[in-house]
C-alpha cells in the first residue's frame, strides 16, 4: 500500500510508474508524464481509496471510458480501440480536456473500482511453477502417478488462471502441452532465460477462485473493466484476454466472492480427498496490503503449510515478499515479479518474470 498524500507525491509516483512499471508502453508513458504535470489530473487521484491508490487505477478508468465508446480525440491514441495516433505534443491538452469533461464519472470509477488485471499470460509461469512443484518430493519420481493438485486462486478476479492446465506453452527451447482438454485454450509464449526447469506429471482435480469482487464473465460492463486494466498498446495481450474470456463463458470457472480468502481456503481444505495436494496461488495480491497486513497473511498461510500440507505459489513484487530475498538481477527493463514456492519442505525462490509472463529468469 502506497502512502501518497500530496500532489508532489502523486507526480513522483506517475513518473516512477512510467519508468519502472510500463516503460515499453508508449501511450501509458506519455499519459503518466502528462498526468504528473497536471494539477487538475492529479487532484482526481484524491478520490482513490488508500488500498487502490495507484497510477494504473486512473489509467484503467480512462481506458474504460475509451472502450465504452466515448467520442473524444484522446481515443485516437488508444490502439485497443483502433487508434493509430502516436503520443505527441497535443496529448497532455487532450488528457486535461478529457478529464474535465468526464470528471464526475471518472471520480465514481476511482472511488468504487479496483484494478483487476486478471492476466492469463501469467499462466505461462504458473504452469512451470506447478511443474516444479510436482517434481518436488517422492510423488515427483518419473514412474509415479501424476500429482493431483487442488488449485485455490486467492484474488482470482474472473478466475481465468484456474484454467492453466488448458494452455499450450512455448518457451522457445521447450514446450508444454495442455493437460486438460484436446485443444489449447491459449497458445502462450514465455521467453525462459535459463536451463529447462524440473518437471513431473500433474493434473488438477479440484479448483476454486475467490475474490473480494469477482468479475461476472457474463456482464459486459464488468468484463469491459477487466479489459480496461490491460495496457492499450499491448494488442496481443488484449486479444489473449478476449480468448480467455470466451473460453470462460463456455467453461465457467468456479469463482465466488469472499471477504476473507484464507478463511474460505480453510473450509475448502476440509472438502478435499486424501492424496490431493492443495496449492494456494496468489499473484499481485499482497501489493494492495499494508506491511502489517502482509505479515499477518504470511503467518496465516505458514500455519496452513505446517498443519495442512499446503503449498503456496506466491508471485509478487520484490517488496511484498518476506526478507531475505534474492538480489535483483541487473539490466531488467522493468520491475519484475518474484515467484516463490513454499511447502512444508521449505521455501524455494523459483524465478523472476515479466509482470505478465512474457519472459522468466530462474533465480
Amino acid at each position: 500500500m502506497l502512502n501518497l498524500q500530496t500532489a508532489a507525491d502523486w507526480a513522483a509516483h506517475f513518473r516512477h510508474f512510467a519508468a519502472h512499471e510500463c516503460p515499453e508502453q508508449p501511450l501509458y508513458v506519455a499519459l503518466c508524464h502528462a498526468a504528473a504535470d497536471s494539477p487538475a489530473v492529479l487532484a482526481l487521484c484524491a478520490h482513490m481509496p488508500p488500498a487502490q491508490a495507484r497510477a494504473n487505477l486512473l489509467l484503467a478508468a480512462l481506458h474504460e471510458h475509451v472502450l465504452a465508446g466515448v467520442d473524444h480525440p484522446l481515443a485516437d491514441y488508444y490502439p485497443s480501440r483502433g487508434g493509430q495516433r502516436a503520443p505527441d505534443a497535443e496529448l497532455p491538452q487532450q488528457l486535461r480536456d478529457f478529464t474535465a469533461r468526464h470528471e464526475p464519472s471518472l471520480r465514481h470509477h476511482l472511488r468504487t473500482r479496483a484494478t483487476q488485471t486478471n492476466e492469463p499470460g501469467r499462466c505461462a509461469v504458473l504452469r512451470l511453477a506447478l511443474d516444479a512443484l510436482a517434481a518436488q518430493g517422492p510423488r515427483g519420481a518419473a514412474d509415479a502417478a501424476p500429482t493431483a493438485f487442488a488449485l485455490f486462486d486467492l484474488g482470482c478476479s474472473a478466475g481465468l488462471n484456474l484454467a492453466v492446465d488448458s494452455d499450450r506453452l512455448d518457451t522457445g527451447s521447450f514446450q508444454r502441452q495442455p493437460i486438460q482438454g484436446s485443444a489449447a485454450r491459449l497458445q502462450l509464449r514465455c521467453d525462459w532465460r535459463g536451463p529447462e526447469p524440473a518437471a513431473a506429471p500433474w493434473h488438477i482435480t479440484h479448483r476454486l477462485g475467490v475474490d473480494l469482487s469477482p468479475v461476472d464473465i457474463s456482464d459486459e460492463q464488468a468484463t469491459r473493466w477487466l479489459q480496461a486494466c490491460v495496457w492499450p498498446d499491448d494488442t496481443e495481450r488484449f486479444a489473449r484476454l478476449a480468448r480467455a474470456l470466451a473460453h470462460a463463458r463456455r467453461h465457467p470457472p468456479p469463482v465466488r466472492a469472499s471477504r476473507d480468502g484464507l478463511t474460505d481456503l480453510c473450509a475448502w481444505l476440509d472438502t478435499l480427498p486424501t492424496g490431493t495436494q492443495p496449492v494456494l496461488f496468489t499473484s499481485w495480491v499482497l501489493a494492495y496490503c499494508s506491511a502489517d497486513e502482509r505479515a499477518d497473511f504470511r503467518a496465516r498461510v505458514q500455519s496452513l503449510i505446517d498443519a495442512r500440507g499446503l503449498a503456496w505459489i506466491c508471485a509478487e513484487g520484490l517488496h511484498c515478499h518476506a526478507a531475505p530475498t534474492p538480489p535483483l538481477p541487473m539490466g531488467l527493463p522493468q520491475a519484475p515479479t518474484l515467484w516463490r514456492l513454499q511447502t512444508p519442505s521449505g521455501l524455494h525462490d523459483f524465478c523472476w518474470s515479466h509482470p505478465h509472463g512474457a519472459w522468466a529468469l530462474p533465480v
